[in-house]
C-alpha cells in the first residue's frame, strides 16, 4: 500500500470514528468517581460537572428553588439544542 493510500484509509477511519462520536451525543447521563473523590455527572455537555458530595446534597436539597426559578425565568433563558 502506497503512503497516500495509507492517509486516505487513516482519513476514512477518522471520518467514521468522528461519526460514531456524534451519533452518542444524545447518550443518557453518567456518573463517576473522580480522582479527587468528587462526583462527576456526564452527559451534560462537552465536559462533566464535577462536585464533591456535601455540594451535591446542598445542591439536591435546593431543587425546588432552583426548578422555581427556571420556570419564573423560562422565557429570559436559553435553551441549547
Amino acid at each position: 500500500m502506497s503512503e497516500h493510500d495509507d492517509l486516505k484509509a487513516q482519513l476514512e477511519a477518522l471520518k467514521a470514528e468522528n461519526a460514531a462520536l456524534k451519533a452518542k451525543k444524545d447518550k443518557a447521563l453518567s456518573l463517576k468517581v473522580s480522582e479527587k473523590g468528587g462526583v462527576s455527572l456526564y452527559g451534560m455537555g462537552r465536559f462533566p460537572v464535577t462536585l464533591y458530595r456535601q455540594q451535591w446534597e446542598k445542591l439536591s436539597q435546593h431543587m425546588p428553588e432552583v426548578l422555581a426559578f427556571i420556570e419564573a425565568n423560562a422565557s429570559k433563558l436559553s435553551v441549547k439544542e
